[in-house]
């Protein structure tokens, strides 16, 4: 049996995944999160997952070979929300990357073993159009079964644990903007 910390040291020479995350705020200072499908299914079956069955998540994912940040930010945004370009307005990109490492458990299963964790950019992008233009289900297959408005505050205590320090750094950063 692997302990949690040769788990981790087998996977020392890893890699981050380069990623974009979206803080979409609204008019009235609240962040959208959505829960995701796979996630909320997995825990439903009982399934082994990343804990993140009751969590939920502000948009993000991986940024393509030789892709942009904010291009990638707006796709990202786009395929889990449906959420044009020209229904927001970027207002900050976070002065650094901030990471996170896999639980020793997930390291070598998710993202087909290539990552030992994400390193991530986020932006701050201001959501101008209305609740009814956002569709969870553009991308096939969806990302999201479920949305809403929080809270700012609110956002550490519903993502996995394992990325509230990252959520945590990014509210502080953005907190003054949103």
């Amino acid at each position: 049996m692997m302990t949690d910390q040769s788990a981790t040291d087998q996977f020392a020479g890893l890699p981050y995944r380069p990623c974009v995350g979206v803080m979409l705020v609204n008019a009235h200072g609240r962040v959208f999160v959505g829960q995701r499908i796979d996630s909320r299914e997995r825990a439903l079956r009982g399934e082994a997952s990343t804990g993140e069955g009751d969590a939920w998540q502000m948009p993000q994912g991986g940024i393509d070979d030789g892709e942009e940040l904010r291009p990638a930010a707006l796709r990202e945004l786009y395929e889990e929300t449906g959420i044009t370009a020209e229904l927001v307005q970027v207002l900050a990109e976070s002065r650094e990357e901030y990471f996170y490492d896999l639980p020793p458990e997930l390291i070598g299963k998710l993202w087909k073993g290539r990552y030992r964790g994400q390193r991530q950019k986020w932006l701050l992008i201001r959501f101008n159009g209305e609740d009814s233009q956002v569709d969870l289900n553009v991308h096939n297959p969806a990302e999201f079964a479920e949305w809403k408005w929080v809270d700012p505050e609110l956002l550490p205590e519903l993502i996995v644990p394992f990325k509230r320090r990252v959520y945590r750094q990014v509210l502080e950063e953005f907190r003054t903007l949103i």
